[in-house]
């Protein structure tokens, strides 16, 4: 296998991981998460979401977030913008990159956002149009590519429909998201392979959740067909309110451990990281849902 030989994380947790929340997450407390996780080594991380505060309250101190994350040279900082209201908010926080998103599955999409595949592309294209004029990134996030909680499994063409219609709008990169976490390796590399006709290999990314424990072979199958750009949240932050059952993103730690013991490259300190998860869980009262952290926290103990 030709692996690649240096992957780059997004660290989805201070967005992703944390917007399902139901106890108030102080701005303060995400600042010092994406403070740790930059120091840990991670060069993008995906901070916070310019989204209605009505649907999303987690997220409704996006500004003051943004505006306190001392940030460093060489670190991409992300934020989701559903709309162009959206964008235009976190236009005044200057952002690296934008992500916008859209599902592989029609009934996802009427769930989560109440419109259908085209519709949402349709409302996402003045939002690429304006980015990619500002001089920002846009990335797209591909959701429910393998299964969706109300259509079951995703076809690979549903999959190359929605990368050629991100492509068509302007988006440079695209995540293949396993949303529910129920896919295994050969229906992700088939999802990759469909995406791949619309996006070289060096614009793919992939972000699986680990509900049926498939997160980190479907990252090795990833890895095996070249793809060297992932997202992970720290600690195994994350959910999806939209798929009932759906547990939290692979955790960053478990990624990291799983690349360096295969001699690839990362950048990132794994004992830092697995403070910066630690740090997160404490302030949750819980315990960190990666078994790395666990195993290497109880060997610190010991």
């Amino acid at each position: 296998m030709n692996y690649p030989s240096r992957v780059k994380l997004v660290d989805v947790g201070p967005r992703d991981g944390l917007q399902n929340e139901k106890q108030t997450v102080p701005a303060a407390v995400k600042i010092e998460l994406v403070h740790r996780l930059q120091a840990a080594g991670l060069k993008e991380i995906e901070v916070t979401s310019f989204v209605s505060p009505k649907w999303v309250p987690q997220m409704a101190d996006n500004v003051e977030v943004m505006a306190g994350v001392t940030r460093q040279s060489g670190v991409r900082y992300s934020v989701l913008t559903p709309n162009l209201k959206g964008f235009e908010a976190a236009l005044a926080c200057q952002p690296d990159e934008i992500v916008v998103f859209g599902a592989a599955s029609e009934a996802f999409s009427q769930k989560n956002i109440n419109c259908s595949i085209a519709e949402s592309i349709e409302r996402f294209a003045p939002v690429v149009a304006a980015a990619r004029a500002a001089g920002i990134n846009v990335r797209g996030a591909m959701s429910c590519t393998v299964g969706c909680p109300y259509e079951g499994d995703i076809a690979p063409e549903r999959v190359g429909m929605l990368a050629r219609l991100m492509a068509d709008i302007g988006v440079q990169r695209v995540d293949v998201a396993d949303t529910i976490g129920a896919g295994t390796p050969l229906r992700v590399q088939r999802a990759i392979e469909a995406t791949l006709a619309h996006f070289d290999i060096d614009h793919i990314s992939g972000h699986f959740h680990d509900t049926y424990g498939q997160a980190l072979s479907n990252t090795l199958a990833a890895l095996q067909m070249g793809v060297w750009n992932f997202q992970s949240s720290v600690a195994g932050l994350g959910g999806c309110p939209y798929a009932k059952g759906a547990t939290g993103n692979v955790a960053t730690e478990d990624v990291v451990y799983l690349l360096h013991g295969m001699g690839i490259e990362t950048g990132i300190d794994l004992d830092k990281l697995i403070d910066a998860g630690q740090f997160i869980s404490d302030f949750l009262q819980r315990p960190t849902n990666s078994r790395v952290g666990k195993a290497v926290l109880n060997k610190r103990c010991a």
